[in-house]
């Protein structure tokens, strides 16, 4: 690990103003996934910036929704009684996230920008567009398995890890980003980038800009979180899959479903949302949304198999969530 200065500050516009003026430097809170990359030497920084003593870290009700603090630790969020009773997708999507001793020391800001899991991205003797524009991606020739069949592109096969991340996107959440000159709220569903050309652009943050929230509307939708994995407990997504369901009787009226652990970023499966408005709760328009959310796979050499764990995977969640009905 190169040599790195440290810095613990009271101010947010001390923070911002730090990390804007200085490339080098990062924002610190959890150092969960941070900590590792400058270990293993993928990701440096010259200071690191602690913002655990900036009241980031609420969880509050609004009348419009509720909205959860960058700082706050996902041990929190997922046992917070309203997050619980209201955003349940929530909580199961994060008590499926890494492990106890983690997540208790982990921040949400922090989950959502974790970096992606490829082996090649995280060890420097491989090539890597995401870690080195332009040195090639050696994921595509290689072992593949854990890779994306949907949003990859040419440059870049590498899934995104968060499953905090993909129960938002169901849930249409709006992430809340303060920068040196303004504040802006940007949707979820824009704030993460396909690689596309430029693989190591992941999100729209700008140099110093700071996640001080999270803001999720008030829903009567009924959601579950469902993540299929090697192992039971501390491993990351083969497939998983968010539902939010608006259900009147025996008809859904409206669904929001997005995947994880098959794309650049949390992928969200308008087809099959499409597909089931209107429909009747059976297994039969379950298995069709199925088959309309893999259209758009494009699977690499090792996990052809994704296409149809991401079918089972929506039935399966499907089924639960209408069960509870």
């Amino acid at each position: 690990m190169q040599p790195f200065s440290y810095a613990k500050v009271t101010s947010q516009d001390a923070a911002i103003a730090t990390v804007e003026q200085n490339e080098t430097a990062a924002f610190i809170a959890g150092g969960t996934d941070l900590l590792g990359l400058m270990k293993d030497g993928v990701q440096a920084a010259n200071i690191l910036i602690d913002i655990n003593s900036l009241p980031l870290a609420d969880i509050e009700s609004q009348t419009h929704g509720i909205r959860i603090g960058a700082i706050s630790r996902m041990s929190d969020v997922a046992f917070h009684p309203k997050i619980q009773e209201c955003y349940p997708v929530i909580s199961q999507a994060l008590l499926q996230s890494a492990s106890p001793q983690l997540r208790n020391m982990a921040t949400v800001g922090g989950n959502l920008l974790q970096r992606v899991r490829c082996g090649y991205f995280r060890d420097p003797v491989f090539p890597c567009n995401k870690r080195t524009p332009g040195l090639g991606c050696a994921a595509i020739t290689g072992y593949n398995r854990m890779h994306a069949i949907f949003g990859a592109s040419e440059h870049c096969i590498a899934v995104h890890p968060s499953d905090l991340a993909v129960a938002l996107t169901a849930l249409d959440a709006m992430i809340c980003i303060q920068g040196a000159e303004k504040a802006r709220q940007i949707s979820i569903h824009d704030f993460y980038l396909l690689p596309g050309e430029t693989p190591e652009k992941e999100t729209l943050l700008q140099p110093g800009e700071l996640i001080v929230a999270i803001e999720i509307p008030n829903s009567a939708y009924k959601s579950y979180y469902l993540k299929v994995r090697d192992r039971a407990s501390y491993e990351f997504a083969l497939v998983s899959v968010a539902v939010a369901l608006d259900v009147e009787q025996d008809t859904i009226k409206s669904a929001r479903i997005a995947f994880g652990g098959v794309a650049p970023k949390p992928w969200r499966a308008r087809d099959a949302e499409e597909f089931l408005k209107g429909k009747v709760i059976n297994e039969v328009s379950f298995t069709a949304a199925g088959e309309a959310a893999i259209k758009e796979a494009k699977p690499q050499t090792h996990n052809e198999f994704k296409i149809e764990l991401v079918k089972r995977a929506l039935v399966r969640a499907l089924s639960v969530v209408t069960e509870k009905l």
